[in-house]
């Protein structure tokens, strides 16, 4: 539905409300604040060039993310946890024109401004600060009204991959009027109810693709968004009691933590709204699952796809106990497993996932990861590896590209090892993910120092700290472990395999 003819009909409805304080922006106040903000960018942006987005979860991300979808723009969210470099080489790398962000951000969107000159507009949601501008100065003289050639945008989402830089993938522009759903948002209300009297709930950072592109389809079906600041256990089941919450989505992380709340806390909750739990990001451990399901009831989905929207599998919760451990059948296109040569395995066989029928899309500037990520058949290849069952359930083995996904955050260990390589007292050092009850995976150090004599509490709390002054704190090593050496082939390539066998010896237990 047409985001102004939500705000014609049901003007006072909300559309996006801060769970902790009920602050809430409505339809009326989203389509006109939108609509005013995309006639900002493109005085100055034409359509299909980049708008970079740093801001936490609040009002804002959703008028942002508006404006630049009725302005036929590509909209790149950026991570604020990053640190400077990364999320600098962001904005940079995706050729970013404007970049939104907040006062609360004001330290690291400054030190992006006044190292990127490619930027045209420095927006503010807030006060005025260094070079940006006020949102509600800059939008004060616009009328509401519709762009005359308003046209649906695309979103600009950043992947890593084994190199560990990250990776933009550009989609062409839908070439659509403003108003025509997204394939997500058509599968959201037809597979899994999304519709206006949805209350839909997502505790998890709106930079991210999947709450950020379930915001906005729930917001399009004409549901209400109730979206957190950040995930608490015990006040999550308070939010969906308050806020009647129908549809809520998860990783397996937050089912973690809910279940650890004691009986006692559970109960005292009323969760009968819900009809639909959803979860994605990461391996949920099946003994998680189990209980969640026997806790929310048959009502917990879970999907596996990427960013890149290679494929996507779905499974139910009645299909999930029957085919336990599954992440599903394929909804777009036909599912292979084929060995390191190509060819195709049998039921039961672990193999490298392709998908038929996947959308295209580019690296920006990587056109030969690009190839990479499709075979000759057009098949695309997301680096996971896994098997199907003689009912064509897929199932999660392992990933080829060695990424750690630890509480639904994907991680990429080259960029750890480069940090730890910087340091004085290391002589080899590999970074893989271990077994964690909490987050699925953590990240561990597996280090070769110097002078063996020096390994000990002190030098692991030394590496940790050593890491956390270069990367992101959710990168960092959680642990590590100090060993004679690292299995390396004598060309040098590490056998990683090998090292991971060390904590993950059964490679289906990764399910």
């Amino acid at each position: 539905m047409s985001l102004a003819a939500l705000a014609a009909n049901r003007p006072g409805d909300p559309a996006f409300v801060v769970a902790e304080t009920g602050e809430a922006l409505s339809f009326l106040d989203l389509n006109d604040a939108s609509a005013r903000l995309a006639r900002v960018l493109r005085r100055d942006l034409s359509l299909g060039d980049r708008v970079a987005i740093l801001l936490d979860n609040a009002p804002s991300y959703s008028i942002a993310t508006w404006a630049c979808r009725r302005a036929g723009l590509r909209l790149v969210p950026v991570n604020w946890h990053l640190t400077f470099e990364e999320a600098a080489y962001i904005v940079d790398n995706s050729d970013a024109l404007a970049l939104i962000t907040t006062p609360r951000l004001a330290e690291i969107a400054s030190g992006i401004a006044a190292a990127n000159t490619r930027l045209r507009l420095r927006i503010s949601d807030a006060a005025a600060f260094d070079a940006f501008q006020s949102m509600t100065a800059l939008c004060a003289g616009e009328q509401a009204a519709p762009l005359p050639d308003e046209t649906e945008g695309v979103l600009m989402f950043y992947s890593s991959g084994t190199t560990g830089f990250p990776k933009g993938i550009l989609r062409p522009l839908p070439e659509a009027p403003f108003g025509t759903p997204t394939k997500l948002e058509i599968m959201m209300a037809g597979r899994y109810g999304f519709d206006a009297d949805t209350h839909f709930y997502a505790p998890a950072p709106l930079y991210h693709a999947a709450p950020l592109a379930w915001t906005m389809g729930a917001q399009m079906l004409g549901g209400a968004a109730y979206i957190p600041k950040r995930f608490d256990a015990e006040q999550t089941l308070a939010h969906i009691q308050k806020y009647r919450i129908t549809h809520a989505k998860f990783v397996p992380t937050h089912f973690v933590r809910l279940l650890r709340l004691p009986q006692s806390v559970r109960g005292n909750y009323d969760l009968s709204s819900l009809r639909v739990v959803i979860h994605s990001a990461a391996p949920c451990p099946p003994d998680v699952k189990e209980e969640i399901i026997a806790w929310f009831g048959p009502i917990v989905h879970e999907y596996y796809s990427m960013s890149e929207a290679g494929g996507f599998t779905a499974i139910d919760s009645n299909e999930w106990l029957a085919h336990r451990g599954s992440v599903g059948r394929s909804l777009r296109g036909k599912v292979h497993i084929l060995d390191d040569d190509g060819r195709e395995l049998a039921p039961g066989e672990v193999g490298h996932i392709h998908f038929e029928n996947a959308e295209r899309f580019d690296y920006h500037k990587a056109p030969e990861k690009t190839e990479a990520f499709f075979n000759a058949a057009g098949w695309s290849r997301p680096g996971d590896m896994g098997w199907l069952d003689g009912d064509d359930f897929l199932y999660l083995a392992d990933r080829a590209s060695h990424m750690i996904i630890s509480g639904g955050v994907n991680i990429y260990p080259q960029e750890v090892e480069a940090a730890l390589a910087a340091h004085g007292a290391v002589f080899d050092a590999a970074v893989i993910g271990v077994p964690d009850a909490e987050y699925g995976e953590a990240v561990k150090a597996v280090v070769q120092l110097q002078d063996p004599a020096d390994a000990g509490p002190a030098m692991e709390d030394a590496l940790i700290a050593h890491c956390r002054a270069r990367l992101a704190g959710f990168k960092c090593p959680r642990s590590v472990d100090f060993v004679e050496a690292l299995p390396r082939l004598p060309t040098g390539k590490l056998l990683k395999r090998e090292l991971r066998q060390r904590y993950w010896p059964d490679a289906k237990k990764l399910i």
